[in-house]
């Protein structure tokens, strides 16, 4: 147990660098966001690079977020019935939900973003949405690994559930 319990707790400091990361984003999403708007209303001088700017540093937070409020269980969940069950009911509707549609959905979603990254590369892909037209491969990669970072964090939190349904206690 000592070599998994390590191993989970490796897991949640990616997913505590992961977070530190996405806060870093949000920040320059609010620079970015500031600067364009001052340019943009005070200076009529808009530029042509901070919507792609604003979109991908907004999915960078999004992204490596993800991983570290699955760590905090800080994502949003309809609490109707779950609260009211025991910490066991509890791990035992974690993990069936988690079988049933989280890892489905995530090896869905991770493979189209890996997939896409690799295509982005491969092809030298390019944002259109402004004249800026900023190369896409470095955002598709940073989609796909935070992706992946959730997907780990997933497993993590997945095996100390199931090790609480079998054994009836935490593993940290």
């Amino acid at each position: 147990m000592p070599v998994l319990t390590n191993i989970l707790k490796q897991i949640d400091r990616l997913s505590e660098w992961s977070g530190q990361i996405g806060k870093w984003a949000a920040l320059l999403l609010v620079l970015v966001g500031t600067y364009e708007t001052v340019s943009r209303q005070f200076f009529n001088a808009p530029t042509i690079w901070a919507y792609d700017t604003l979109c991908m540093a907004g999915g960078v937070t999004y992204l490596l977020g993800a991983s570290y409020a699955y760590l905090h269980n800080a994502h949003t969940r309809v609490d109707l019935i779950y609260s009211h069950l025991s910490p066991r009911g509890q791990a035992i509707t974690d993990v069936v939900c988690a079988l049933l549609f989280f890892f489905p959905l995530m090896g869905v979603m991770f493979y189209m973003a890996v997939s896409w990254a690799i295509r982005a590369w491969m092809i030298d892909e390019v944002m259109f949405n402004s004249f800026w037209y900023p190369p896409s491969g470095p955002y598709r990669t940073v989609f796909a690994l935070g992706l992946l970072l959730l997907v780990l964090q997933a497993t993590a939190k997945f095996i100390r559930d199931i090790h609480f349904v079998l054994r009836g206690e935490r593993l940290d």
